[in-house]
């Protein structure tokens, strides 16, 4: 196939790829979409975004080498950890790569119905929290983020949907009072239009011990003014609460370098033309890129990183002090699965 003349023509980008997906109509589904249109205009390339209500749904389409990219929240570390759902014996820690992610204008946080009178989060207490079975990010998170308030699962009643989707209609409907989400995402969007509206409570960055309690929970959660999305945020009007680089591309270890170099290549290369095409793409800028987080980067992008220079020496020791810890978890699966219990119920009570 012939590919458009484009900021990167030439590239390898593959003529076709799959990619999973939050629910259309997240931000996460959003920015992918941007992004696709981007590839068809630049390259010729058709990307088809898979949706998924929840984390391992997502991933196994990626695992099982039938999507090339999956973008995910921190379901992503969740995988690398073999945590929660991923503790199961057809899981166990996944060798996961960073490709690319954004940071931008926008929240991740708490998002509560403006008709219960939540002014803090302390406030929660006895309220309905919604839960997504297969989704630790969104249920973990929540639970992480109602400790700055000194709460914890017993103090909520967590109402379960199947999908992230199900779970805003029922926000929408009054089955549930709280949920975690972007301030950008689409369904953020409607519940704040609907009759119940959306706050959303502070989490003020000077509050030690409340950050305390979260980061006991989360390490990956991080203090962060929201200046833009749904609820009436802007400069002019913002709100300290928290946020972790959302939307993740991200993909296997084993997946070719040279493809996964050209796929990031085109994502750097065509960010002017898709910045704009759905809210929180702009943060996926290359100056954005957190070099040293919790998740290796793939060999791929770290090729296209340095083409652009900006990968450094500092952050080639950090991946690969996190490519080679990845390894003592899968070492360790691996010997607990010889070991351990063929049951799957007594397997992951041996975890």
């Amino acid at each position: 196939m012939a590919f458009a003349s484009g900021p990167a023509a030439g590239q390898s980008v593959p003529p076709e790829m799959a990619w999973t997906a939050y629910d259309s109509g997240s931000s996460g589904f959003n920015v992918a979409v941007a992004i696709g249109q981007q590839f068809k205009k630049a390259y010729g390339s058709d990307v088809r975004i898979l949706p998924s209500g929840n984390d391992t749904g997502r991933l196994s389409p990626v695992k099982a080498n039938r999507a090339v990219i999956s973008q995910m929240g921190i379901g992503t570390y969740f995988a690398q950890e073999g945590a929660f759902e991923f503790g199961a014996k057809a899981w166990g820690p996944q060798p996961v790569r960073l490709i690319m992610a954004a940071t931008g204008c926008n929240g991740l946080g708490i998002a509560v119905a403006g008709d219960i009178g939540v002014k803090e989060i302390k406030d929660i207490k006895g309220k309905r929290l919604g839960v997504v079975v297969g989704s630790p990010a969104l249920t973990q998170g929540a639970l992480a983020l109602i400790a700055f308030g000194g709460l914890a699962e017993q103090d909520v009643t967590p109402v379960q949907f199947a999908s992230n989707n199900a779970m805003w209609k029922g926000f929408i409907n009054n089955e549930v009072d709280v949920a975690l989400t972007s301030t950008l995402s689409g369904q953020s969007n409607e519940a704040a239009s609907s009759p119940r509206g959306v706050v959303w409570p502070a989490l003020p960055a000077n509050d030690k011990e409340g950050w305390a309690r979260i980061h006991k929970k989360a390490p990956y959660f991080v203090p962060h003014k929201a200046t833009c999305g749904a609820g009436g945020l802007s400069a002019q009007s913002p709100v300290a609460m928290s946020n972790y680089a959302y939307p993740i591309f991200m993909t296997y270890a084993d997946r070719p370098a040279d493809m996964i170099y050209a796929v990031t290549k085109a994502m750097i290369d065509t960010y002017s033309a898709y910045r704009d095409g759905a809210p929180g793409a702009e943060g996926m800028e290359l100056s954005l890129q957190n070099l040293q987080w919790v998740i290796p980067y793939h060999e791929g992008t770290v090729r296209a990183f340095k083409e652009k220079g900006v990968w450094t020496d500092v952050a080639q020791k950090h991946n690969e002090g996190l490519i080679r810890r990845q390894q003592v978890l899968l070492d360790a699966w691996k010997a607990f699965n010889i070991s351990g219990p063929s049951d799957d119920k007594a397997f992951g009570g041996g975890c």
